[in-house]
């Protein structure tokens, strides 16, 4: 029999008084009559602790930031960037008084619908189910999806709108929350993004703190990219980058540009950056770009070999649905499991197409490589680097 235990309700009052009228804000839901929130969980830790035991949340530890192919227990994953960009986003959001739990439950969602291989997995992906579909990926996308679509989570629209609208590739020098009122705004919305290629950029996050994780997303990864760069010796060190008014250095990347941020957003309806440290921001990711993610060496390995595994798998995968193989892994590891979790078995009607993407976003690197041999034997050979190849 369930016991939830309850505080008295003297204490209760108590807290009440003594709180913030904006600790208690008014999260909005597609089903208002549950998850109401309380003084221990609030309405936004509700949406917190619901993607932190939501079932792909454990798949962020073997999802790649920017470089695959390495056995190095040392290069960030997407369990840590999350993790950073709350952290760092909560930092900011405390000191401009707004809602903190909100804050953590955009970031620790906002990547849990990306791909295995980061943004060339989700290229890949985006290509084939264009080309079957006339349909566009987007991770954002996937990651609403993921917590409102695939599994029906009832996380508030609050949430959901601050992670469709994290945009980490496009930086602004200001952001300014867009008015949005309800579920049916946000559904279009939604629904544009797989239809309107350049959606995606112009999206604008309804709360102030959507928009501290937004810029946040890229605080978290410019710097700390550039360290992992050096740990897999794609650089000799961050020197080897021009020298900004913000520092060539993750720390001091981090720090300039929350104290900007700071300094710029206290008081005011909107989050923002000065001249200088927005120009130096731009200025560090365009060298990252030229030194790191266009590097000929890991987009070599990802075109030549990854995509043709993508396209090959995609079209297995489509073929077995369609036959309604259940014996097939995409039954097995997929439809079941998320038939499982919903208690039903209406997740098996979605098109095609939507399920076969569904799949391979939520798979890791190893089991979509793993996957990949079990189903097609040695025809792709991936080779990572050992954590011993330095000794050689």
């Amino acid at each position: 029999m369930s016991n939830y235990e309850c505080l008295s309700h003297e204490l209760e009052k108590r807290i009440m008084t003594d709180k913030k009228p904006s600790d208690f804000p008014a999260a909005i839901r597609r089903n208002m009559a549950h998850d109401k929130p309380n003084l221990w969980r609030p309405a936004y830790v509700r949406d917190v602790e619901k993607i932190m035991h939501s079932p792909y949340y454990n798949r962020y530890c073997d999802k790649t930031q920017v470089f695959s192919f390495y056995k190095n227990d040392d290069i960030s994953r997407r369990a840590l960037h999350v993790q950073l960009v709350s952290r760092i986003a909560r930092n900011i959001g405390k000191i401009l008084g707004l809602n903190t739990d909100l804050i953590e439950a955009i970031a620790l969602g906002h990547d849990i619908g990306h791909t295995p291989f980061g943004h060339a997995g989700e290229r890949f992906l985006s290509k084939l189910y264009y080309e079957n579909t006339g349909r566009y990926f987007n991770h954002n996308v996937h990651s609403v999806r993921v917590l409102d679509g695939i599994f029906n989570l009832n996380i508030s629209l609050q949430t959901l709108d601050g992670i469709l609208c994290h945009n980490g590739e496009f930086e602004c020098k200001e952001y300014r929350p867009k008015e949005l009122s309800s579920f049916d705004e946000f559904d279009k919305t939604v629904e544009k993004c797989y239809t309107d290629a350049g959606k995606t950029e112009r999206l604008v996050p309804s709360t102030l703190e959507g928009c501290v994780v937004r810029i946040c997303d890229m605080i978290a990864y410019v710097g700390k990219d550039r360290q992992d760069a050096v740990k897999t010796q794609h650089i000799e060190n961050e020197s080897v980058f021009d020298a900004t008014a913000i520092g060539n250095f993750n720390a001091m990347i981090i720090n300039n540009l929350t104290v900007n941020i700071i300094e710029n957003s206290y008081g005011h309806n909107y989050i923002k950056l000065d001249d200088t440290h927005y120009d130096a921001l731009k200025k560090i990711k365009n060298e990252n770009y030229q030194k790191i993610y266009h590097d000929d060496a890991l987009s070599n390995i990802y075109d030549n070999t990854i995509e043709p595994m993508f396209k090959k798998l995609y079209t297995y995968l489509l073929d077995r649905l369609i036959r309604r193989d259940r014996s097939s892994v995409i039954y097995k590891h997929h439809i079941d499991f998320v038939n499982s979790r919903n208690r039903n078995d209406g997740y098996e009607h979605t098109e095609p197409n939507q399920t076969v993407v569904d799949f391979i976003a939520s798979m890791t690197d190893d089991y979509f490589i793993d996957l990949c041999t079990y189903l097609f034997g040695d025809k792709y050979k991936i080779e990572y680097k050992s954590y011993f190849d330095d000794l050689d």
